[in-house]
Formats: C-alpha cells, structure tokens, sequence
C-alpha cells in the first residue's frame, strides 16, 4: 500500500486513521473495528463491504 495513499485516507465510518495489514490485504479501523478489503490495490471503503475485527485480532 502506497504510504501516500495511506496518509489521506480514512475509516467513512469514524474518519479516523487506517492501518494496512499487508497479511490478510485490508485496512484496518480500530475505531470503528472493521476492516476494509482492497482488492485488485484498489480500497473498498464501504461499510457493507466491511467485515467486523474480532477482540483477538484488536489485541484486546
């Protein structure tokens, strides 16, 4: 995921920071506990689209 990219974009749910998780291919909401798919290096920012992070996967 290009830093840059990273930089200006946000959680549409919360509009807080994303992290990229390079092993599953998402970007994640902590605030919002989701994590958005990116498919094809293109982010889905979509609720629906979404799937729910579990309190293991927060480290809570």
């Amino acid at each position: 995921m290009d830093t840059k990219l990273l930089e200006l974009l946000v959680c549409p749910v919360t509009k807080g920071p994303l992290t990229w998780n390079p092993d599953k291919q998402e970007l994640v909401s902590r605030s919002a506990r989701l994590a958005y798919p990116v498919r094809d290096g293109i982010p889905v920012l979509l609720e629906n689209e979404a799937r729910p992070l579990t309190d293991e996967e927060l480290g809570l």
